[in-house]
């Protein structure tokens, strides 16, 4: 049976460890239109920074006491669970230049991975990967 959705996209909600740094890459080097800062009162204290990638909400969640437990760093090999998220783009070319230009790995650089499709991989501030996806097809 199929699910009802009330939305054709998801939002991904990324604890961060340090709000500016995350805000530096995924608002000025990605681009992504920040919306808000929202507190969270309750049981996880802290500040949403609420930001769209197309119609996708990326939440960047800033807790007051910081977690003692960082994400398992390696990319795709080095854990199970959510390890990377893709974004579609236009010019993976220049998006990934920029962002190694600011000093992000690139552990994947721009490569063809099937005819007309390409993809490369960026390290956020928190080790996340981030895959960029350019679709030709």
């Amino acid at each position: 049976m199929a699910i009802s959705l009330t939305k054709d996209s998801i939002d991904l909600g990324i604890v961060v460890r340090d709000a500016d740094a995350a805000l530096a890459f995924y608002r000025d080097v990605l681009g992504f239109d920040h919306v808000a800062d929202t507190p969270m009162p309750g049981a996880f204290p802290g500040t949403m920074h609420r930001l769209m990638c197309g119609a996708s909400l990326i939440k960047l969640v800033a807790l007051d006491d910081l977690p003692d437990a960082a994400a398992a760093p390696g990319g795709i090999t080095a854990a199970s669970g959510y390890r990377y998220f893709t974004i579609s783009v236009t010019d993976i070319d220049g998006l990934t230049a920029r962002c190694r230009d600011a000093g992000y790995e690139v552990p994947v650089d721009c490569a063809e991975i099937r005819p007309k499709v390409r993809i490369s991989m960026i390290v956020d501030p928190d080790g996340n990967w981030v895959e960029l996806l350019e679709n030709n097809e």
